[in-house]
């Protein structure tokens, strides 16, 4: 399948993918994707686009929504929320894995680092993050705890009372990464996140 043109040559797609059975089906409203949305529409300087799917704790389905997302309709970036414990329907993990070309383990790393600023219980937390390589086309997909809260501390990262920030989020680190798997130039607001890439690779965005 032909992936469609970009409306900007720095325009990055990306899909939010909410997983939880209870949500699916109607039991409480999913506040995973409007979070990660807000949160975008206040971190991203560079053109954006965004994809997104409410779907069960089942994991051939969240595998096969993965590939669509990148293989059929060109994402560079996938965050999914939701599934990562350690109960019996937490299966997001091991479907992201079931999908992927390279692990990247440093960005799980970091997140439950960040978590566990706040509770012990941080180290339960099982995110994983994986690129997932086609003939044409790359993505960097990454799991986010559920909790609006908890999404937005682990992006941004912590800061102390002065503004500085005093644990790195991970979102500093994508843009770079979407780089180096050839995707579009991604910038954003440093007053949110300042990305943060080595000079070399540092660039004006395009007109």
């Amino acid at each position: 399948m032909t992936i469609a043109k970009r409306s900007h040559p720095d325009e990055v797609r990306i899909g939010l993918v909410s997983i939880s059975d209870r949500a699916t089906s109607g039991v409480y409203e999913d506040k995973g994707i409007p979070a990660l949305q807000a949160w975008l529409q206040k971190t991203l300087a560079s053109p954006w686009r965004v994809e997104t799917r409410l779907i069960p704790d089942e994991p051939a389905l969240i595998s096969a929504t993965l590939v669509e997302l990148v293989d059929e309709l060109g994402c560079d970036l996938v965050l999914t929320t939701g599934g990562t414990g350690p109960a019996r329907r937490d299966v997001t993990p091991e479907a992201t894995l079931a999908v992927a070309t390279k692990e990247m383990p440093g960005f799980g790393e970091q997140m439950r680092q960040i978590s566990l600023q706040f509770v012990p219980t941080a180290i339960l937390s099982r995110q994983v993050a994986v690129i997932r390589e086609t003939a044409d086309h790359a993505a960097l997909i990454i799991n986010l705890p559920g909790q609006p809260k908890s999404i937005q501390e682990t992006l941004e990262g912590l800061r102390d009372a002065t503004g500085a920030v005093k644990v790195p989020g991970i979102f500093a680190a994508v843009p770079y990464c979407i780089d180096l798997i050839g995707g579009p130039y991604v910038t954003t607001h440093e007053d949110v996140v300042a990305a943060f890439r080595p000079k070399s690779a540092q660039r004006p965005p395009r007109a």
